[in-house]
């Protein structure tokens, strides 16, 4: 015990806790993917003993919903891109998809989202019927054509493509383009491939 009564080792659960310990495995699912992140590592990047994770969470992918939360519900996505003129649904897609990865918390989840799809099954499929439903589904609806979902389907291959030339590889110069301008030229191409 020590002088001030407490025993050695990690620190018991404080009031941000919770918090702390979605933080660090944000980080962790940003920097190393799903697979490579563990529970434990989690617990030593937060400072506090493995259990307690456990008694915030009942699993891995529990801790990974939390702490990838996306910044902004799919659902309020689908309705912007929605909401308007057939013929700037191109624009506002990339709009709303790019300024989501460019705040730093989204960059930062979007990240360690992307990074976790590509090293985990479990997670992509998820990731799959979960956009399907919230994000894709609705959008092809609005465009009321027999091959609705393949086309919103290649605007998500330009968007997932454009976000790893951007943010994960920083290929130049679409990595430090200006964000208009990227819209500028994003956008119709995207259109393109809804309404062309």
């Amino acid at each position: 015990m020590t002088a001030t009564g407490r025993t050695p080792g990690r620190r018991p659960g404080g009031p941000d806790t919770r918090g702390e310990i979605v933080q660090a495995a944000r980080e962790s699912f940003a920097d190393k993917g799903f697979a490579a992140t563990s529970i434990r590592a989690v617990a030593r990047q937060a400072g506090v003993d493995a259990a307690l994770v456990h008694h915030y969470f009942d699993s891995k992918d529990e801790l990974f919903i939390e702490a990838m939360a996306i910044p902004v519900d799919p659902r309020r996505i689908a309705a912007q891109i929605v909401d308007g003129p057939r013929d700037e649904i191109g624009r506002r897609i990339a709009t709303v998809f790019l300024g989501v990865w460019e705040s730093p918390d989204g960059q930062q989840r979007m990240k360690a989202l992307f990074r976790s799809v590509v090293t985990s099954d479990e997670v992509a499929r998820m990731m799959r019927e979960g956009i399907t439903q919230m994000i894709i589904q609705p959008v092809a609806q609005v465009l009321d054509v027999p091959d609705a979902q393949l086309r919103v389907g290649l605007v998500a291959t330009q968007l997932v493509g454009t976000a790893i030339v951007r943010y994960l590889v920083g290929l130049e110069p679409i990595a430090s383009i200006d964000i208009e301008t990227l819209i500028d030229r994003l956008a119709p191409v995207l259109q393109l491939h809804l309404t062309g």
